[in-house]
């Protein structure tokens, strides 16, 4: 058998079989057990149909990414798809469960650590003994407590943005932003349906087997329900800042503006008078005056000094400095 696909068994008596080989699954003596599937290759899959029986639409999914975690049920047992999350893309691996009250079956084409020690903790915990539906538990908290980290650091980079103690730039806090709620938006693509699967789950009348492990779902659901209002808070304070930088940045781009047209204002009047002047023309009266260039220069002068006095007088000059968000 590949180490790619591990099984426990429980006996009727109790006993924990590590390792039984597929064939000996179905023998009189197991009350029920689980087989992890790994990154299978096409034997192994095949063993999805030859063996399990399973229903060639629940088998296409495991093959195919599902686009949302969903819950279908079958004559004698459920399918679940739930969606894991990879820590460093925070792109979404995909995990099938098949569970009945005789096994549960756990397909994903991509290695998910917490499955593994789940598995190994079956001989030490009598809790999951009991049951494949608190097998079922185990992996989807599981899998839902590692939601919880890239949250919490989107959160802290939120945080950083906001208060800006490394003194970044406008445009260079406004590229984090775009980056943080890009990925909150990935993480909430995966979180909500979740959120939604454990509320059909928790809700579900033809799932009999869960009443039993009903406040356990219930507390996934809860957790699932607080990394939602996480993250919508998270993006709803994303959206504040971006719009106060852009706020920031638009107001000074109006003062820069502001600035350029004070200048060109003044120096408007003062090119008309040089390029009156600078015409050559042979008869100019002014031209002629002993004091004319300096007649001329100090009512440019003044000119000047009056439109900067104007200007001042109607506020124009009258810059607010920037604070922090």
């Amino acid at each position: 058998m590949s180490i790619l696909i591990q099984t426990v068994a429980i006996t009727t008596k109790g006993e924990i079989i590590y390792d039984i080989s597929i064939e000996k699954l179905k023998g009189e003596n197991i009350k029920w057990y689980w087989v992890d599937f790994q990154e299978p290759n096409e034997n192994e899959i095949q063993l999805l149909t030859s063996f399990f029986h399973f229903h060639p639409l629940a088998i296409e999914d495991c093959l195919e990414f599902v686009q949302r975690p969903k819950l279908d049920f079958y004559d004698n047992y459920f399918f679940v798809v739930i969606h894991s999350i990879n820590q460093d893309t925070l792109d979404a691996d995909e995990v099938d469960i098949f569970v009945s009250s005789k096994f549960i079956v756990t397909f994903h084409k991509k290695p998910v650590r917490d499955l593994k020690n789940i598995l190994q903790q079956v001989g030490k915990e009598k809790t999951l003994q009991d049951n494949p539906m608190q097998i079922m538990y185990q992996v989807i908290d599981k899998i839902v407590d590692e939601y919880f980290p890239p949250v919490y650091k989107l959160e802290d980079l939120v945080n950083q943005v906001e208060d800006n103690t490394s003194d970044q730039t406008i445009s260079e806090l406004m590229e984090q932003v775009f980056e943080i709620r890009s990925e909150l938006n990935k993480l909430r693509r995966t979180i909500v349906p979740m959120r939604d699967l454990l509320y059909r789950i928790i809700s579900s009348s033809r799932l009999n087997t869960i009443k039993e492990k009903h406040i356990y779902f219930q507390d996934i659901y809860d957790h699932l329900l607080k990394l939602v209002e996480m993250i919508d808070a998270n993006r709803e304070l994303s959206t504040d800042i971006r719009d106060s930088y852009l706020s920031i940045s638009s107001d000074r781009m109006n003062r820069v503006m502001m600035t350029l047209t004070v200048m060109s204002s003044i120096f408007l009047p003062l090119t008309f008078i040089a390029g009156l002047y600078g015409m050559n023309f042979q008869y100019m009266p002014e031209l002629a005056g002993k004091y004319s260039y300096f007649i001329v220069l100090g009512l440019m002068v003044l000119i000047a000094l009056g439109m900067i006095w104007f200007f001042f007088r109607m506020g124009w000059f009258r810059f607010h400095k920037g604070t922090k968000l």
